[in-house]
């Protein structure tokens, strides 16, 4: 490998998503930089040394129509790069449906776009209590500590996501649901045999996607190995979770390719932080109830921030209210919902359905407009304070709340939980230059997750 050649270039779709593979490039000694939007070569100069870039996405939150439009001209853009590999990065859930958010259509562009007749998934992230497994996938409660393991149809969070439940726990068959392209599986058998079993395997194959099972860190660097020698020749295009960065940089580090992992020191306590939450999930439930017994406050947003007409008085005196709770010293939670039952789930629902939104996009005009406000409230709170750092909690929500603040790129600066990184911002407006955030999605993070980047600790 040509020392000066990116070793990786990929696509999240979405903000959460994006950083959690962000991190573990990073922590395996890869000086990896997230672009916010498409870059271009000068983009890239401004990082001397740079190995891999990633670019944060939506394209969860979109229709197949708009992913067409979205995909094609991000994937042309980061194969100019010519990377030895390109990831197309979805969450360790798996999460997505033939009307959003729709894999098998990312799978269908990325095919054409790198002339690559058998997609390669890999969907496993063991690190993260995410396992595949005879081509089922399993999740953890929660992606640390000791949370119980569910089949993904049966996880008590996931078998009831507001915009993509999950309904199959065979990724097959959740995939052939999105995509007439033909699927194979290398099972657990066959990865436990070795590279060259593998590689037997794939000489073997005559599908147009070919998922990987996953189980454990040796599995992941046997799949490394694997897909590093298929990028030996052309870029090589493949689709996964961040298990994908763990598998190469295992591999990378047992080849000497890359060196030692960085290692990071603790960033410190600020405060006060503010946290925008956009996500419905128990876990961040949880952790908002934990800080608001421990010395945070909270907004409420409006359901009817939805409605346009009432958007900017809305920002106006949530912005005001931020900065008052920011001079009395206290940290703020500005959250969409405390969970599954809020009735502001229930409210914004109807107003969508009375203006004749079709059920299958409520969710995402849900996300669209409430990043899109927490976004401009947070820039008008960066213009007024000297706000030093963001917790953006919820994927889909946090792309359009993060794109109002025109942020170039993210680099890594401290680890918190695994898949959520502490991240200082690069952007052109001096005040969000240098601004810290960090990006969870709704399952991350323990009952004391926003105490901890509150102090600059990792979980």
């Amino acid at each position: 490998m040509k020392k000066d050649k990116l070793l990786l270039a990929y696509y999240g779709d979405d903000f959460t998503g994006s950083t959690d593979a962000l991190e573990f490039l990073t922590l395996a000694g890869v000086k990896t930089v997230l672009f916010l939007r498409k870059p271009e070569q000068k983009d890239l100069d401004r990082f001397p040394g740079i190995q891999a870039i990633g670019l944060a996405g939506k394209s969860r939150s979109m229709s197949p129509s708009e992913m067409e439009t979205e995909l094609c001209n991000a994937f042309e853009n980061l194969k100019s790069f010519a990377p030895n590999h390109f990831h197309y990065k979805v969450c360790s859930t798996f999460d997505s449906a033939p009307h959003v958010g729709n894999i098998g259509k990312a799978i269908e562009i990325g095919s054409e776009v790198f002339n690559q007749k058998t997609v390669l998934v890999s969907p496993s992230a063991p690190h993260l209590g995410r396992f595949c497994v005879f081509g089922n996938l399993f999740a953890r409660m929660g992606t640390i500590g000791n949370g119980e393991i569910y089949r993904i149809d049966r996880h008590p969070s996931m078998s009831k996501h507001p915009v993509t439940p999950a309904l199959e726990g065979d990724l097959s068959l959740h995939l052939a649901k999105q995509t007439e392209k033909s699927i194979n599986l290398v099972n657990l058998t066959t990865i436990e045999k070795g590279i060259s079993e593998v590689l037997e395997a794939l000489e073997n194959n005559k599908a147009e996607i070919l998922f990987f099972d996953g189980f454990n860190l040796e599995h992941l660097k046997t799949i490394g190995s694997v897909f590093n020698q298929l990028a030996a020749e052309k870029t090589l295009f493949s689709v996964g979770s961040s298990g994908i960065e763990m598998a190469l940089g295992l591999d990378w580090k047992g080849k000497k390719v890359i060196g030692n992992e960085t290692a990071f020191e603790s960033a410190g306590e600020v405060s006060p932080i503010l946290v925008l939450s956009g996500s419905c999930s128990p876990v961040t439930s949880s952790q908002i109830e934990y800080a608001l017994k421990n010395g945070f406050l909270e907004i409420a947003l409006e359901s009817k921030a939805v409605d346009i007409q009432n958007q900017a008085e809305i920002i106006k005196n949530t912005v005001a209210q931020i900065i008052e709770n920011f001079n009395q010293g206290k940290s703020t939670i500005l959250h969409t919902s405390t969970g599954s039952n809020d009735p502001r789930i229930a409210e914004t629902e109807a107003y969508f359905t009375s203006k004749g939104i079709p059920v299958n996009d409520i969710q995402k005009q849900c996300s669209t407009i409430y990043g899109s406000v927490l976004g401009q409230i947070t820039n008008e709170v960066l213009k007024a304070i000297p706000l030093k750092r963001i917790l953006f909690a919820g994927g889909d929500t946090s792309s359009y709340a993060a794109s109002e603040l025109d942020i170039l790129a993210l680099e890594m600066i401290a680890p918190i939980a695994p898949g959520a990184p502490l991240c200082k911002a690069v952007s052109d407006k001096e005040w969000v230059n240098g601004i810290e955030m960090n990006f969870k999605g709704g399952q991350v993070g323990t009952a004391d997750y926003f105490i901890k980047v509150l102090k600059g600790e990792k979980l």
